[in-house]
């Protein structure tokens, strides 16, 4: 029960927000411009069941966010948490039954991967939202693509290869400090984590002394304790995953640190040391490394628009960083490379709702953002009636005229 409370403080973001824009958007029709003689008015109407599929990296937010959306636009709800993380997702839906949301309109439903597969194929889904990997987004775009019946919309917010670009007026503690957090916070399980920053040459050297001995002071180990800094990775897949790319960076680029990682019992938590890796090419990462691995390459800041255009080419658009005292620069580097969310003298991480509405573009995602005034819109489907009301005798609001 007290774990129950604990959860149902952490809804209040997404839940009021997408609940005000219910009440604004979908209370009444809105009524459009036209011709003396008529009116045309706009409503917005649930679509009917929505596949919920969500992502174990936020086994409560972005599952409720994804739910709380489709309920307020008038939908039921089949939730699909990730299979790392249903006991969340239980909570969390017994927490809105208990709120006296009638247990028809929100099913949880629990499972590996092919239980995904089969909720996005069944004929009777309406829409699907979807927050996890670029590929598994594409199989499920693929999916509703060979349904018979309507054509559904798909919601999908998925992966980026995130980067920062720093120049030479940068404050270095505030740029070293932003980098630490933003690329080994959640031990770098965040799809908006940074995962490739950009030095200058002039102070490169400077920025990767400071980095590593920041990263000395990290703390690795339980997240439930006040001093941990890096928690661990999800599983033992995971592990295995990050332990295999490394071991690649470091015959194809150079290592420079990774912190060790502590021993866990069998069967318990698995801790990946952070690491920081310097390529001499862009042409070395292609995608994501999804853990605690930092990429630094050093660059002429005189060549943005030619950097940012390969970074482009990766086809990603999620977030991008920016460090610098000079307005200029950070428009030159927007300018280059297309972002969904672009964080200038700050970190990247930790977008908030309502105010940073989250989400990419191209490889990153589909829009429109989460936690953003467009969302519930394409959660819905839209209806315009026009009247013609000289049929009835005239216009009456030609008398106020």
């Amino acid at each position: 029960m007290e774990y129950l409370d604990y959860l149902h403080g952490q809804y209040f973001d997404f839940c009021r927000y997408y609940a005000s824009e219910a009440e604004r958007k979908f209370a009444s029709a809105h009524r459009l411009p036209g011709p003396a003689g008529e009116t045309n008015h706009i409503s917005l109407h649930g679509r009917g069941v929505f596949a919920c599929i969500s992502p174990w990296n936020f086994p409560l937010a972005i599952f409720t966010g994804q739910l709380a959306a489709a309920l307020a636009a008038g939908n039921a709800v089949l939730a699909k948490p990730a299979e790392q993380t249903p006991q969340t997702a239980r909570a969390a839906v017994e927490l809105f039954h208990k709120a006296g949301l009638p247990q028809d309109l929100l099913h949880l439903i629990v499972g590996a991967g092919h239980v995904g597969a089969h909720l996005t194929a069944h004929p009777d889904i309406s829409g699907v939202c979807f927050t996890g990997g670029t590929k598994t987004a594409r199989l499920i775009n693929q999916s509703l693509a060979a349904r018979s019946g309507p054509i559904i919309p798909l919601i999908a917010e998925t992966g980026g290869l995130n980067a920062m670009f720093v120049d030479t007026t940068a404050l270095r503690e505030q740029v070293i400090d932003d980098m630490i957090i933003s690329a080994f916070g959640s031990a770098g399980q965040r799809c908006s984590a940074l995962r490739l920053a950009f030095l200058p040459h002039d102070t490169a050297d400077m920025l990767i002394e400071g980095l590593q001995g920041a990263m000395d002071e990290l703390s690795i180990g339980d997240p439930s304790l006040p001093t941990t800094d890096v928690g661990p990775v999800i599983d033992g897949e995971a592990h295995a995953a990050l332990e295999t790319y490394l071991t690649r960076m470091q015959a194809e680029a150079r290592l420079i640190k990774q912190l060790p990682a502590p021993d866990a019992p069998l069967g318990k938590s698995v801790y990946f040391g952070p690491a920081l890796v310097e390529l001499s090419s862009l042409d070395q990462i292609e995608e994501e490394s999804f853990g605690p691995i930092l990429h630094i390459l050093r660059y002429d800041p005189d060549n943005i628009a030619e950097l940012g255009a390969a970074l482009s080419a990766k086809g990603y658009g999620l977030t991008l960083g920016v460090h610098s005292r000079l307005e200029r620069f950070a428009e030159q580097v927007r300018a280059a490379v297309p972002a969904g969310n672009t964080y200038v003298n700050r970190t990247m991480i930790g977008a908030v709702v309502g105010v940073q509405p989250f989400g990419g573009e191209g490889l990153s995602g589909t829009g429109p953002k989460a936690g953003g005034p467009h969302y519930l819109a394409r959660l819905a489907t839209e209806r315009v009636v026009t009247v013609n009301i000289t049929a009835q005798g005239g216009d009456p609001e030609l008398l106020s005229l």
